[in-house]
């Protein structure tokens, strides 16, 4: 400003000073006045940008536990299936809603083929009856679960069989010692090679491997789903795990795959009208089975998690417009002390606008600093988030540089007040100032 001032004197500097100056020379020059008056007053400035760093910071977790948990729900739904149902025996609460109360009697082989019979209603049906087992091939041995099925359990789920062969349904009825084992059993197992034909133990029972299941990793809950072995139904309940107490055609939990023109809930609504007949329960009692729609659970689950975003993005909200305004009350503030700076500056040539655009490049790196902070802790707490909590989280470039973007509007929406207050001051008054 010295330089400027000497100048006064003389037509030619005048020449000079009227010769409109060069919007990049501004800006620069606007720049560099305002990352000088941030370091002299850096714990202001931090304390200013705190709020915008908070604010920053906890949108960008709220918005990638949000994502992660839709992200998760597709998968979810994809892995079960929306017009898959389940039919458990027993009663409870599933999804917030009462399935019924009392002591169950098992789902048998006998409601399985009533429930097939609905063929206008239900594509394929199967039993499902799941053990933990030890498996022994060769030399080498394997801790999984073995799932008794029926033959049309692949087409309920959707899971095709990539290499070899499905179980009959006289296999199934028989009681066949034959396996379709996954992914993961195949490398575990017999080190990734070609398992067709194979002799597998399981506990003591031989069985041959006459098919492998396509690989589809992990499930929305972490869980390999590769790491399994099918069996026929009837194998599993007669020499897998078979106890005194089972009931000799016991289905486990069936499923039920619903033709894809059909509306789930109208269907599941049709098969506990006729499991009520099939068990004799009287109108007005309270059933002894549970027919499960898991695509409606799924979604009540995520409203939940939806919710904690919401109440995480209203907080983030806040925390800007706090941080708003206090970028406001100090750039005020900072107006207040450099009256005498601004009206120097409006003597020697300064126009309004290039006032206004000194304080509102200050306010634009006042939330470029607290945008860039917030992000760092943002993406720590998500993190952070998911290791404590076991959140989902998808965290999106798009996000990150969405959430820095409205730093620097929030910054500059707040900061524009003070700004046009400085360029309004009257050159005299403001030299005047003490």
């Amino acid at each position: 400003m010295s330089t400027t001032a000497e100048t006064l004197p003389g037509s030619e500097p005048d020449e000079q000073m009227s010769r409109p100056a060069r919007p990049g020379v501004q800006l620069s020059g606007s720049l560099a006045i305002a990352i000088k008056a941030i370091r002299t007053n850096s714990v202001r400035s931090f304390l200013t940008m705190l709020g915008i760093i908070i604010g920053i910071g906890a949108a960008i977790v709220s918005v990638s536990i949000s994502q992660g948990a839709g992200q998760q729900l597709q998968e979810q739904i994809q892995s079960f299936g929306t017009h898959v149902l389940q039919v458990r025996p027993g009663a409870g609460m599933w999804g917030g809603r009462r399935q019924g109360a009392g002591t169950a009697r098992v789902l048998t082989d006998r409601d399985v083929e009533a429930l097939r019979e609905m063929s206008n209603l239900v594509e394929a049906a199967s039993g499902r009856l799941q053990t933990g087992v030890t498996l022994v091939s060769g030399g080498r041995n394997w801790s999984t679960s073995v799932v008794g099925v029926g033959a049309d359990f692949s087409r309920v789920q959707d899971w095709p069989i990539v290499d070899g062969r499905n179980f009959t349904d006289a296999e199934a009825r028989s009681g066949g010692k034959v396996a379709i084992v996954g992914q993961t059993v195949v490398r575990e197992l017999f080190g990734g090679g070609d398992p067709i034909g194979a002799r597998l133990r399981i506990n003591r029972t031989p069985v041959t491997v006459i098919g492998v299941l396509e690989g589809r990793g992990a499930s929305g809950w972490g869980q390999d789903q590769d790491d399994t072995v099918w069996m026929p139904i009837e194998t599993v309940r007669t020499r897998i795990s078979r106890t005194s107490s089972n009931v000799a055609d016991n289905a486990g939990t069936v499923f039920l795959k619903v033709w894809d023109d059909l509306d789930v809930l109208e269907v599941q609504d049709e098969i506990e009208d006729m499991l009520r007949v099939r068990r004799g329960i009287q109108p007005g009692a309270e059933d002894d089975f549970v027919v499960i729609n898991f695509a409606e659970f799924i979604r009540a689950r995520n409203e939940t998690e939806s919710l904690l975003g919401f109440l995480l993005a209203a907080f983030s909200a806040t925390s800007l417009i706090v941080g708003g305004i206090g970028i406001m009350n100090i750039m005020l503030v900072s107006v207040t002390e450099r009256t005498r700076e601004i009206g120097l500056r409006r003597a020697v040539g300064a126009r309004r606008r290039d006032v206004l655009t000194q304080f509102l490049v200050e306010a634009t790196v006042l939330g470029l600093l607290g945008g860039l902070i917030g992000m760092l802790l943002g993406v720590g707490g998500t993190y952070l988030a998911a290791h404590l909590g076991e959140f989902p989280i998808l965290i999106s470039p798009v996000t990150l540089v969405g959430a820095v973007v409205v730093a620097i509007f929030i910054a500059v929406f707040f900061g524009y007040y003070p700004a046009r207050r400085a360029s309004r001051l009257d050159p005299i008054e403001a030299l005047r100032f003490e």
